[in-house]
C-alpha cells in the first residue's frame, strides 16, 4: 500500500471517530415536541409523568396520561398546573422514601 493510500485510511478513521460522538439530533429525542398545553381537565387526568433533562432531551417534560383511552399530552413545565403537578409528585417521591 502506497502512502498515499495509508494517509487515505488513517484520515476516513479518524473522521469517523470524531463522527461517532456527535449527537445526531441538537436538540435529543425529547417526548414532547413543542411547549405543550398550558392545562388539562383536572377530571381527566389519569396518570401524571415527569421526565427531568437528560442526555437525550434537556428540558423538563411533563406528560399527562388520559382516562378513557383519550391519548396523553405534554404540559408546558412553566404553565401554574405543571408546576402544582411537579412540587405533588416531588412530594409523594419524598414521603415515600421517608419510612425506610
Amino acid at each position: 500500500m502506497s502512502v498515499k493510500g495509508m494517509v487515505i485510511v488513517l484520515a476516513v478513521i479518524f473522521c469517523a471517530t470524531i463522527v461517532q460522538g456527535f449527537p445526531m439530533f441538537k436538540g435529543g429525542r425529547c417526548l414532547c415536541i413543542g411547549p405543550g398545553v398550558k392545562g388539562v381537565k383536572v377530571a381527566d387526568i389519569e396518570k401524571a409523568t415527569i421526565i427531568y433533562p437528560s442526555n437525550n432531551c434537556n428540558k423538563i417534560e411533563v406528560i399527562i396520561t388520559l382516562k378513557a383511552h383519550k391519548g396523553q399530552r405534554c404540559l408546558n413545565p412553566k404553565s401554574k398546573q405543571a408546576n402544582i403537578i411537579i412540587k405533588k409528585i416531588k412530594r409523594m417521591n419524598f414521603l415515600k422514601y421517608q419510612d425506610v
